[in-house]
């Protein structure tokens, strides 16, 4: 429903410029003019297929009408956004999901909707060209406990999902042993670490897969008494790392990584 309004918004946008484009050839000035209107046709052809760009951090998500919607981040004030057919939308218990999984569902742009028809969403969004290209809930800020080495557990968070990703690492099948190289991402639940030699190893991800930062992922790099030494990351701070790529050490059984620890 929601998909299908914004492809017709998208077409009679198409149609409308079409049309002006045709007038304006048949004027002298390059513009359509009925009266005391005048068309600036360049204007409506721009708008028609160009927007903003960036990504709103931490922000909230409301419903404007079918297919439109605003977010409001720190610091940048509120923006409005389109969805389309291929916006990429997940959730973690309010648009959809549970939320005491720790990667996120895959939803749909309908239950995006009415998720946000209730209320402000929560959620990370990427724009391009005024259309969000993906949208991310955020989890709730998980509370602190003393886990492993250092500071509280962050776990859960995920920009992605897929079949890569694991319920635990006794269903995979592959590899085993520990690696010290370079992390890098392939696709989501997918990466490789690379040995001294340069060689590259792929691994997936399983729901207990244990990713821990000391400032290249996430947390810092202060491990002394009073700093907040290595913490428990999220999967999406491990696929933002990763693209870039990070030095650390991975632990792997069966293909799947049990555990990875950046350098410190």
């Amino acid at each position: 429903m929601l998909n299908s309004r914004l492809r017709h918004t998208v077409v009679a946008a198409t149609v409308l410029t079409a049309g002006l484009l045709m007038t304006a050839c048949q004027g002298s000035s390059g513009s359509a003019s009925s009266g005391k209107d005048t068309v600036d046709v360049g204007k409506v052809a721009k708008a028609s297929t160009k927007g903003v760009n960036g990504t709103f951090t931490d922000g909230k998500v409301t419903f404007l009408a079918p297919g439109t919607y605003t977010v409001s981040a720190p610091g940048k004030g509120d923006q409005q956004f389109l969805v389309a057919d291929t916006t990429k939308v997940y959730g973690v218990g309010t648009i959809c999901g549970k939320a005491d999984t720790k990667v996120d569902a895959p939803c749909t742009p309908d239950e995006l909707e009415v998720a946000a028809r209730k209320g402000a969403v929560k959620a990370d969004v990427e724009v391009k060209d005024g259309i969000a290209t993906q949208v991310t809930e955020r989890r709730d800020a998980q509370p602190d406990s003393a886990s492993g080495k250092g500071g509280g557990s962050r776990k859960g968070g995920g920009s992605d999902t897929s079949e890569n990703v694991k319920d635990s690492t006794d269903q995979g099948k592959g590899v085993s042993g520990t690696w010290f190289g370079e992390v890098r991402y392939l696709a989501p639940g997918k990466y490789t670490v690379s040995d001294q030699k340069g060689v590259e190893q792929q691994f997936l991800l399983a729901e207990d897969t244990e990713i821990w930062g000391y400032g290249d992922i996430c947390g810092s790099t202060n491990t002394d008494e009073g700093g907040e030494g290595g913490i428990e990351c999220y999967e999406n701070e491990l696929e933002k790392a990763a693209k870039k790529g990070f030095t650390a050490e991975v632990v792997i059984k069966n293909g799947i990584a049990t555990k990875i620890t950046d350098d410190h």
